[in-house]
This record gives structure tokens, C-alpha cells and sequence, in this order.
């Protein structure tokens, strides 16, 4: 009964944000569909439908805007200025080059990976001719397997230029 009635609730509110000449006391109609369902409807036109009554929508407003003056970008002001809550933790120096350094091998180590995943790629897709296999008999299914190969070439390029995006983005 509350899923229905959440439903219903769903509905009429959508039904008054899109009709042009909404108002607050639109007529909704449940209808039987003569297959054991209910239907929400705007008219009742059709037979078996019945009338409901609906509590009103309440809006509450939100909360006054500052003025545009008042509003200031992060990005206009310099870096220097930007400055951390009184509260916020601070890492000492030598902690953070750590987890940098840490960073910097993790990203290596991903690219070294996704390297040697590229090579090995390379060598099976042989310049777009792959070896065929035994379970493609179908000529149609090893097309799909090279389109496959293919892509999975070009998500693996773009990794390894992310990562080395990355990479060089590290101080």
C-alpha cells in the first residue's frame, strides 16, 4: 500500500511539473487493465477507472543564495593564498615524499604491467592476422575475436599514455 501510494505520489507530482496547465488539483484515476493491473491515469475515460483523492504537494523553499560578489573561486586566487582549515592534519615533509615516492612506483609499476600486456597483445593480433583457433570454424566469429583484440589494443595504449600523463605530473 505505501509503494502504491509513493507511486501515486510519483506520478501526480510529475504529472503537475509537466503539464503546462498544472495545477494543484489535477485529477488522477487508478484504472483496471482488465489483465489483474492497475493503472495511474490523468483522464477517466476508460472503464474501471476510479477517482482518487491526493494530499497536496508541499514545497519548501530553499535556502537565500549569497550574491554573486560574495562568491569567490578557489581558482582566481593564488595558490599562496589558499589556505587549510585550522584543524586540518599536516604531514610533515619527509612523510609526504615517502607516499609520493610510493605513488611514483605504484604508477611504474602499473605501466610496467600494462607494457608488458600491450607486447603480449602485439604478438597475438600478428598485424591484424591473428593465429586462428580451432573453435572458430566460423569465419564470422574470428572477426570478432580480431575487432575484440583491436579494441582491447587501443584501451591499453590509452592506459599507458594516462599513465605517463600521470607520471609526469608528479612533483
Amino acid at each position: 500500500m505505501k509503494r502504491q501510494l509513493s507511486a501515486l505520489l510519483l506520478l501526480s507530482s510529475i504529472l503537475g511539473l509537466t503539464s503546462p496547465h498544472a495545477s494543484a488539483q489535477s485529477e488522477i484515476f487508478l484504472c483496471d487493465d482488465g489483465r489483474g493491473g492497475k493503472e495511474y491515469k490523468n483522464t477517466g475515460t476508460t472503464k474501471g477507472c476510479k477517482r482518487i483523492d491526493l494530499p497536496g504537494i508541499t514545497t519548501i523553499p530553499g535556502l537565500p543564495r549569497k550574491p554573486a560578489s560574495a562568491v569567490t573561486t578557489t581558482s582566481a586566487r593564488p595558490a599562496s593564498s589558499v589556505s587549510s582549515p585550522a584543524d586540518f592534519p599536516k604531514v610533515d615533509s619527509n612523510t609526504q615524499k615517502s607516499r609520493d615516492n610510493d605513488r611514483r612506483q605504484i604508477l611504474l609499476d602499473e605501466m610496467r604491467n600494462e607494457e608488458q600486456k600491450l607486447a603480449a597483445l602485439r604478438r597475438d593480433f600478428n598485424n591484424g592476422e591473428p593465429e586462428r583457433r580451432g573453435d572458430e570454424r566460423n569465419y564470422a566469429k574470428y572477426q570478432d575475436r580480431v575487432v575484440t583484440m583491436k579494441d582491447e589494443l587501443g584501451r591499453t595504449e590509452k592506459n599507458i599514455d594516462a599513465l605517463k600523463r600521470e607520471i609526469g605530473n608528479l612533483k
